[in-house]
Order: C-alpha cells, then sequence, then structure tokens
C-alpha cells in the first residue's frame, strides 16, 4: 500500500507531506474569492463611490503596489529565513497577516475606498510571500525523485480549495439578489470576506501542525535578532549578481520563467474579458467555464507532477509550453475550427479551456519543481524568494496585453502572449536543466555526512 500512497516520500513521513499540501488548499482561497471571482467586482460596484471615474485603476493600483512589494521583500524574506531557520514562524506570520487582512476587508462599507485598498494590500503582499515561503518547504518535504509529483499534487489540492472557498463564498454567504435586496446583498458580500479569511486559517492549520522545518539556522545565527537578520537579508539582497553568477543554470531558468509566465499571467488576468466580450459567454457559461478551468488546472499539475519523474523537469515544463502554444492557437483561430467542426464556437473555446486549464497548473506546478531541485541546500528560501521576484515580474510584463489590444484589438493581441510562451520555450530549451539538477545532487552528496 505505501508503494501507492501518493503522498510517499524518502525525505518526510506522508501525513507531513499531506499538510504542506493543504497550505495550496488554504491560500487558494485568497486569490480565488478576493482577487477572481468575489471582491474585484464587488470593490469597483458598490466600494468606490459610483461618480468615481477611476474605479477600474483603483483596483489596478492596488495589485501594483501589493505586487511591486512582494517583489521586493520576497528574495529578503527567503535570505532571513535561511540565516534564522525560522521559515515555519514566518510563514504563520504572514499567513496571519493575508488572513486578517481578507477579514478586515470585510468591515470597509461602500465609500470606505481607502480602509479596502490598504487592506488589499496588506493580505495581497502577505499571500504572496506566504506561498513563497511555503514553496521553500517543497525540499524539506520531498526529495528528488518525489519532488515532481509532490509539488504537482499540492498544486493539484489548492484548485480544489480555490472551488470549496468560492462555493463557500458565493452560494453559502452571499444569497441575496443584489437589486431587491441591496443592504442585505452588501453585508453578506463583506462577511464573505470574514468567512474567507477564517477558511484560510483553518485549512492552514494542518501546515503549522504536522511540517517541520528541517533547514536549520546558519552556524551563529541562531539567536539572531530581526535587526541583524534584516541587515544580514539585505546583504545577501544586494549580492543577487553574484548569487545569480554560482546558480547559473536556475537564473537562466528564473529568466525564462520570467517570460512564460507573463503569457500565462495575461491568460488568467483577461481570460475572464475574453470570455465575455468575444466568445459573448453568458453568466451561466462563464460560472461553467470557471468550474471547467479549475478542474482542469487540477488535474494537469497533479498529471505532469507524476509524469516529471520519467521524462525530467525540463521536458515536463517544455510539454506543458506546448499545451499552451497549442491552446492559444486555437483560440486565435476559434472561428475558423468552429467552421471546419461545423460546431459553435463557444463549444471549442471549452474544449480549448481544458486544454488550458491543464496548462495552468502543470506550468506552475512544474517551474515550483525545477527551482527546488536546483536551489542550493542552504538557500533554498531565498532562491524560492528570487522565484517569486521574476513570477512578479512576468505578471508586470503580462500586464501589456492590456494595452497591445486597446491599440490591435483583443484576437491580434493574442500573437503578442503567443509570443511569450514561444520565446519562453526557447529559451528553456538552451538552459542545460537536467545536467545541473545532476550536479547539484552530486554536491549534496559530497556534503552529507559520513554515517
Amino acid at each position: 500500500m505505501a508503494a501507492l500512497n501518493p503522498f510517499r516520500s524518502a525525505r518526510a513521513p506522508w501525513y507531513e507531506v499531506l499538510g504542506w499540501a493543504m497550505f495550496d488548499f488554504a491560500n487558494s482561497s485568497y486569490t480565488t474569492v478576493v482577487i477572481t471571482a468575489v471582491y474585484s467586482s464587488f470593490f469597483i460596484q458598490y466600494i468606490v463611490p459610483a461618480d468615481w471615474q477611476m474605479r477600474d485603476s483603483l483596483w489596478a493600483l492596488g495589485m501594483m503596489v501589493s505586487t511591486a512589494l512582494a517583489l521586493l521583500l520576497a528574495p529578503l524574506a527567503g535570505a532571513i529565513c535561511d540565516y534564522s531557520g525560522r521559515k515555519k514562524r514566518y510563514l504563520l506570520y504572514a499567513t496571519v497577516m493575508c488572513a486578517v487582512g481578507t477579514m478586515l476587508m470585510g468591515l470597509a462599507a461602500p465609500g470606505q475606498v481607502w480602509l479596502a485598498l490598504s487592506m488589499l494590500v496588506v493580505s495581497n503582499t502577505a499571500f504572496m510571500l506566504s506561498e513563497t515561503l511555503c514553496a521553500s518547504f517543497l525540499t524539506d518535504v520531498a526529495d528528488e525523485d518525489s519532488m515532481g509529483r509532490i509539488s504537482g499534487i499540492g498544486w493539484g489540492i489548492g484548485y480544489f480549495g480555490g472551488l470549496a472557498s468560492v462555493i463557500l463564498a458565493t452560494m453559502v454567504m452571499v444569497r441575496a439578489n443584489a437589486d431587491t435586496e441591496t443592504a442585505a446583498y452588501l453585508l453578506q458580500n463583506r462577511m464573505a470576506m470574514v468567512a474567507t479569511g477564517v477558511f484560510f486559517l483553518v485549512s492552514a492549520l494542518p501546515t503549522f501542525l504536522l511540517v517541520k522545518s528541517r533547514t536549520p539556522a546558519r552556524p551563529g545565527w541562531e539567536h539572531a535578532t530581526l535587526p541583524r537578520l534584516m541587515a544580514a537579508g539585505w546583504s545577501e539582497v544586494s549580492q543577487a549578481a553574484d548569487t545569480a553568477r554560482k546558480n547559473p543554470a536556475l537564473f537562466q531558468f528564473l529568466f525564462a520563467f520570467m517570460v512564460y509566465m507573463a503569457g500565462l499571467d495575461a491568460v488568467i488576468k483577461f481570460v475572464g474579458i475574453y470570455a465575455r466580450e468575444e466568445v459573448h459567454l453568458e453568466s451561466a457559461e462563464f460560472g461553467k467555464l470557471f468550474l471547467v478551468l479549475q478542474v482542469s488546472a487540477a488535474a494537469g499539475a497533479v498529471g505532469f507532477g507524476l509524469l516529471e519523474s520519467r521524462i525530467g523537469p525540463r521536458s515536463t515544463v517544455l510539454a506543458s509550453l506546448c499545451l499552451w502554444i497549442t491552446g492559444t492557437l486555437g483560440i486565435y483561430f476559434l472561428a475558423q475550427i468552429a467552421s471546419v467542426l461545423g460546431i459553435e464556437p463557444k463549444s471549442v473555446f471549452f474544449y480549448l479551456a481544458l486544454i488550458a486549464g491543464a496548462a495552468i497548473g502543470s506550468t506552475q506546478s512544474s517551474s515550483r519543481t525545477v527551482v527546488g531541485l536546483l536551489a542550493p541546500a542552504d538557500q533554498t528560501a531565498q532562491m524560492f524568494g528570487f522565484w517569486s521576484m521574476f513570477s512578479r515580474l512576468g505578471s508586470i510584463l503580462g500586464a501589456s496585453f492590456g494595452f497591445v489590444s486597446d491599440v490591435v484589438g483583443r484576437r491580434s493581441a493574442l500573437l503578442l502572449v503567443l509570443g511569450f510562451f514561444i520565446a519562453g520555450a526557447l529559451l528553456l530549451l538552451r538552459i542545460p536543466i537536467d545536467a545541473a539538477v545532476r550536479q547539484r545532487r552530486d554536491e549534496t552528496s559530497d556534503r552529507a555526512p559520513a554515517t
């Protein structure tokens, strides 16, 4: 039976691996409910006064400020964790900050824009840092042979956490009619934020109860104060160029990751707009699309995680990028494909959503695995901090889709997304990831104490 346990690992017991994966389940509630499905539209429609002109811009401002903060703080937080050996403590701080910030968003009534916006910045920054710190535990719970599988399972479980939280928010909490029961609708949306914060905290408990931090403090830093740790962290971050020279394959990969993440982020941020405005999906159809994307993304993350142990990390990421290229081309030629097959474009779009959904989960999970395999054993948190930083840079680059689509149209702007995926794949082909993984494994074995 042990061989059939998907959570088995040579580095940690199965229940500890499950506890780590539960954090993906927990933190998906934030992105799904706050960023995607519920609070973003509630903020624009009800928190911001109707006579304010810069409604979308205020939401974009919150996203930009929190992304910039996370971009700057992630490598610093990672370096502090590596020096202190207190990854679990700092993960707890980030989790509580995100959950409490989410709950406090529920206190913001219509018109209290700056309270809502400030709590959005706090919670989203903390969320992104918690994601980084959780990822750094991958090397604590998984060995090289199981890392791809365990990362994929964790990412797949995360999509079900997002699905569970959005059901809680939209079907259990928000039940009033927006047009006829406005006061109740407003209160229920605000309480949905409180429920989401509680959901995050409760679902993350297995992580803090079961997962052990196996990365010790550096010698002499066991009782270092926070100011001393921050100084050391800034010193490490300021030497990023030297760190990159010492880890060429990892930083070459991070650059390629940034490029194809720009394409992925553009799809995530604009798929709803494209589906409604270009494919003309109705509300019920859009709900069906959301479900298709969540389930296929979970399946893709798990499936490619299992595949990684057979074909290697680079080939796994490349395979997921091939899915992206296929799906993007399919959407670009949507009308032509529908005409040839003799079916509605909406039907073709749903089939393509299956491909895109599988690619969403697999690309991010496989990329996380590559970082875990290439990170030096004494710098795992810092390297995942850089992973987060390059991910956020990719998000900023992907936002260019909006400006390009305003100039040339959404369909033509898909060629930009296609270019990101092709460029990322070409960059990836030039990186000797598998050889670097073998070298890292040999270095770790050489440093292991004799028994």
